[in-house]
């Protein structure tokens, strides 16, 4: 069974209660896509920040777990988001995290939220500590 495959049959719980599905994870990307509910927006009827910073953040996590293998851990240290664009409620978002720095202590992970059309909703920076 393939990471991707695992993480969608067994997902992390508060990954499941926002929708995230994993589209592919590999040491150096990982990606996501989330339905752009109306119970994850708000005023007007778009993505609240609060709902698109835990969609990088739990693939920051992932993207730390597939550095560190079996039995490993990790959990955020830091984290930084720069808010671009709105995305409405109705579409979807989709995720892309990659690596600013992978070391024995720390990681860090940008991730970059887009509208299903390309435009660019977010980009959060984060730092992950392994443990």
């Amino acid at each position: 069974m393939s990471i991707v495959d695992h993480l969608n049959e067994n997902p992390l719980p508060f990954a499941a209660l926002l929708g995230i599905t994993i589209t592919a994870a590999e040491p150096d990307r990982v990606t996501a896509q989330m339905t752009v509910r109306e119970d994850l927006c708000t005023r007007p009827s778009v993505l609240h920040g609060g709902a698109a910073m835990a969609l990088a953040d739990t693939l920051g996590g992932v993207a730390t777990m597939v550095n560190l293998g079996e039995g490993g851990a990790t959990t955020t240290l830091e984290s930084k988001t720069n808010f671009l664009a709105p995305a409405p409620a109705g579409g979807a978002v989709n995720a892309e995290c990659t690596p600013l720095h992978r070391g024995r202590r720390t990681m860090v992970w940008q991730t970059r939220i887009t509208t299903e059309e390309g435009r660019l909703v977010a980009v959060v920076t984060q730092t992950q500590m392994v443990l």
